[in-house]
């Protein structure tokens, strides 16, 4: 294989490998689909399967939109790479954190806030897809920031195409999450009865143990931006007062 193609290949696949477990740890659509399952209670198959559709494709609508122009957004905004992987990874380790922690209670608290919102709209099931279901029930603030942050991860070499692959790697990654969400909300009844609620908890845990990794991972790259940044402006400076920096 030609190193261009080789080098194209890779960018694509180091993308998805990096935005799938990154995505799919904070989605955690299997988890979700449980209380789905519980909110939708008294729904039809057909009523569900259209609101698992919708959910999908609203949510990956939402993460197309971070992953191309959310980077673009923070620097209108003077927000730096750095910042938003830090704030990001403390947002993602915070929830991971208490999903370890507490895992019924931040369920129980999902569940109880997506019935409230649900019943003001139960006169129109397609209503709710959007809000809450899919916002913030679904991609809320923590999976925004994460395709955000792995926007910003286009690499600088190879160009425009090198970019655009990379992109396409991440905005794969997040289609293949969504379309596990539309399968596991449309099946929500039977993953409720393969795995049962103490299944679900251990499920819930082991994803939150991945989650919490990642969310120290952004967090320390946001950390070493911060600080590279730090360095060459000092670096700038003592060269500018003709200052040896070695």
């Amino acid at each position: 294989m030609p190193s261009a193609e080789a080098a194209s290949f890779e960018s694509l696949s180091g993308a998805f490998l990096l935005a799938f477990p990154a995505l799919f740890s904070i989605v955690n659509p299997i988890g979700a689909s449980l209380i789905f399952a519980e909110v939708t209670d008294g729904r039809s198959q057909a009523e569900r399967g259209m609101l698992a559709r919708k959910v999908a494709l609203y949510g990956f609508l939402i993460l197309l939109v971070s992953l191309w122009i959310g980077s673009t957004l923070l620097a209108f905004f003077g927000i730096t790479i750095g910042a938003l992987r830090i704030a990001g990874g403390l947002v993602v380790a915070v929830r991971a954190w208490g999903l370890l922690q507490a895992p019924e209670a931040n369920e129980a608290k999902k569940q109880s806030q997506a019935r409230q919102d649900g019943r003001t709209a139960a006169a129109d099931v397609s209503s709710t897809a959007f809000f809450p279901l899919t916002m913030p029930f679904t991609v809320g603030p923590g999976s925004i920031s994460v395709a955000i942050a792995l926007g910003a991860e286009r690499p600088d070499h190879g160009g425009l195409l090198g970019r655009a692959l990379f992109t396409l790697g991440a905005c794969a990654a997040a289609a293949l999450v969504c379309l596990i969400v539309w399968a596991a909300y449309a099946g929500a009844p039977r993953f409720v009865r393969l795995l049962g609620h103490s299944g679900a908890r251990i499920v819930t845990r082991l994803v939150a143990l991945i989650l919490l990794c990642i969310g120290v991972q952004i967090v320390a790259s946001g950390v070493q931006d911060v600080l590279a940044g730090a360095v060459t402006q000092v670096q700038g400076q003592l060269a500018l007062h003709g200052t040896p920096t070695r």
